[in-house]
């Protein structure tokens, strides 16, 4: 085997970009999946491939593809969706039945937590080594899973859904290299799932969500708020500023000496803690709009911590000051989306969900519940354990698309590029961006 890989790596150098040859050499070494495929098929599919075939140009799925409808097939869809974007490397098989609910038949979920913890956050060097070392290994589990509990397998799939953007440009790199593995040994068509439509999407894994709704979207990473009229069809309403609200949460329990991840520690604290203790303030409070600005707030909380937190019951205190001040800010921009919605575009709609890490906030997900309650709007929200980073919601994109119509070929599965930067509302990042000066990387969110 080491001599067939030896010989597949220097083929491939020979003829193909180093980068190609660097990823065949993962396939060969961390999946053995060269036995299952010839060189020369691997050499043909790049043959054409030359230096931009990673780069942010490569838009796969860039494209209004309509509402969702029903399955309209005589079999169960089944998809395996492969997440690394951050720090969870992550596998699940998902099938749509027929009456368009999901189930989960197999999930593995391995959390990085333990190696980034004395670090206080995510590196990101350290998080793609760690998704080199677990994923082979969770996927035999997941497939095993499968199997013993379904009878089923790799062959009886429909498609490969991996996330290609947007997140820490090296994790993605190593699920979507490993979905291209899989894709050229199985067949199995691969589409390339925005992550942040993994989580738009999420809340459909444990109940039907019907289109059109308004959808919050609030995590370490991301916070915005997005009109969600069908599958592909997305425009940003509001967008921070700044910081995250997830990662003003994070950096202030850093501050205090809480594990990471901060967010829950935060909560935990807040229970116990006297929210109106210390005043904190709600940027963009008599700004007309939806975007939000949590960088102030953060910066004033990390001053509190480091000045007045002396003892336990200050910073119970402190945690839960916090997180009134970062809840009443979504809480006043959903208001006035909703507002925006209903009465100055006339719109119909009775859903508002909430997606992200965030989500998993019971005292959030209280206040939006009032909040929909008095607007006479449902809100709907992910199973608690899937509200992180998991790779259900994105085999269910996956199911997405290919109940769309979306067909990619092999060569257009190998061409997909990761993108560390990819914003589900392309034309309002591009036409009205938040940060005025992309980067090379792209627009930003």
């Amino acid at each position: 085997m080491k001599s067939s890989c030896r010989n597949a790596l220097h083929c491939a150098k020979a003829r193909l970009d180093p980068r190609v040859a660097m990823i065949m050499g993962f396939w060969a070494l961390r999946a053995g999946l060269l036995k299952f495929i010839c060189v020369r098929r691997v050499c043909e599919a790049y043959s054409d491939e030359t230096e931009d075939w990673l780069t942010p140009e490569v838009k796969p799925l860039d494209v209004n593809l309509g509402p969702m409808g029903v399955n309209d097939e005589k079999h169960p869809i089944r998809f395996l969706g492969i997440e690394t974007s951050c720090d969870e490397t992550a596998l699940a098989v998902v099938q749509k039945s027929a009456d368009g609910t999901h189930q989960i038949l197999a999930e593995k979920i391995y959390s990085q937590t333990d190696e980034h913890l004395i670090f206080g956050g995510v590196v990101p060097e350290i998080a793609a080594r760690a998704h080199i070392e677990k994923i082979d290994n969770l996927c035999s589990l997941v497939l095993n899973e499968l199997k013993d509990q379904h009878g089923l397998s790799l062959n009886d799939l429909d498609g490969i859904a991996a996330t290609s953007g947007p997140g820490l440009i090296g994790g993605v790199m190593v699920g979507l290299s490993y979905a291209k593995g899989l894709s050229l040994a199985t067949g199995l068509r691969l589409y390339g799932i925005n992550h942040l439509e993994g989580h738009a999407l999420s809340a459909q894994l444990s109940q039907i969500v019907p289109m059109p709704y308004l959808l919050l979207l609030v995590s370490g990473g991301h916070c915005q708020l997005l009109w969600v009229a069908g599958l592909g069809c997305y425009e940003r309403l509001g967008t921070t500023i700044d910081d995250a609200a997830g990662e003003a949460l994070d950096k202030v329990a850093k501050v205090l000496g809480l594990d990471y991840p901060g967010g829950p520690m935060i909560e935990k604290e807040a229970l116990l803690g006297n929210e109106n203790r210390f005043p904190l303030p709600i940027a963009l409070k008599g700004h007309k709009g939806c975007d939000f600005s949590f960088s102030g707030l953060k910066t004033k909380a990390s001053s509190l911590a480091l000045e007045e937190v002396k003892t336990k019951q200050d910073r119970s205190d402190l945690c839960a000051s916090l997180q009134k001040a970062v809840f009443d800010q979504l809480i006043i921009r959903t208001k006035a989306a909703i507002a925006l919605l209903l009465h100055e575009r006339g719109l119909e709609f009775k859903t508002v969900v909430v997606a992200g890490g965030v989500a998993a906030n019971k005292t959030l997900r209280a206040k939006l519940e009032n909040l929909c309650e008095g607007e006479g709007l449902n809100l709907l929200t992910p199973p608690l354990a899937h509200c992180t980073d998991n790779a259900a919601m994105i085999a269910l994109c996956g199911i997405a698309h290919y109940q769309s119509g979306l067909r990619p070929s092999l060569s257009d599965g190998l061409r997909l590029g990761a993108r560390p930067r990819w914003p589900l509302d392309v034309l309002k990042a591009c036409s009205d961006p938040i940060h005025k000066r992309p980067g090379s990387k792209g627009a930003k969110a």
